[in-house]
């Protein structure tokens, strides 16, 4: 079985959500397992931001899933644009997996939650691009032969599954969302299989 990691950061539920269904995809490819992780908060002032074991949900991840996965999803609500301070302090601390070339070849893709249609959907994406290109990793985006990319009215780009859930967070997933999710899930899947027959 290849292990694919699906690793998140969520705070309203959109992102974990959406996380659940990309995992969904993945077990629907003969072979594939999704592993779900997450991140602590990070907090503004010098304090415990989060308990060493999260009370509930997926377990906080560790540089070995990093390591043992075969793929990598990436999800993170948006912030001003960018992905969450939780997940980018989480890459800041991979630097000597980049020095061994871990991730190097492995494929990987992203997804988001915004609050508004147009609250950074596709930056989000691109800004956790940046520190997978560096690792060297295979972007993987959803292809145009996915007719939920050119019928959504909500959510879905190019550059990976996104979610709009409203400003007060409870917009539940469009079914072109939930069906980008999906096949994002079953496409990184198959990539990855791919890659590890050769």
């Amino acid at each position: 079985m290849a292990d694919i990691l699906v690793l998140y950061y969520s705070v309203g539920g959109a992102v974990r959500r959406m996380a659940e269904l990309v995992a969904e995809g993945i077990e629907r490819v003969p072979g594939a397992r999704a592993r779900l992780r997450t991140v602590p908060r990070v907090a503004p002032v010098t304090q415990v931001a989060a308990p060493a074991v999260p009370p509930e949900g997926s377990p906080y991840a560790e540089l070995r899933d990093l390591e043992e996965c075969a793929g990598l999803a990436l999800g993170s609500p948006t912030r001003f644009g960018n992905m969450a301070a939780p997940l980018k302090a989480f890459w800041d601390g991979t630097g000597a997996l980049w020095l061994k070339g871990t991730l190097a070849g492995k494929p990987a893709c992203v997804f988001t939650s915004t609050g508004t249609l147009h609250g950074g959907q596709e930056t989000t994406l691109v800004s956790m691009m940046l520190p997978l290109f560096h690792h060297g990793m295979l972007l993987l985006g959803l292809p145009y032969t996915l007719a939920e990319l050119s019928t959504t009215r909500s959510g879905g780009t190019p550059y990976g599954a996104s979610h709009l859930a409203g400003t007060a967070d409870d917009l539940p997933l469009s079914e072109a969302e939930r069906a980008l999710c999906l096949a994002q899930g079953s496409r990184l899947a198959e990539v990855a299989l791919r890659l590890a027959r050769k």
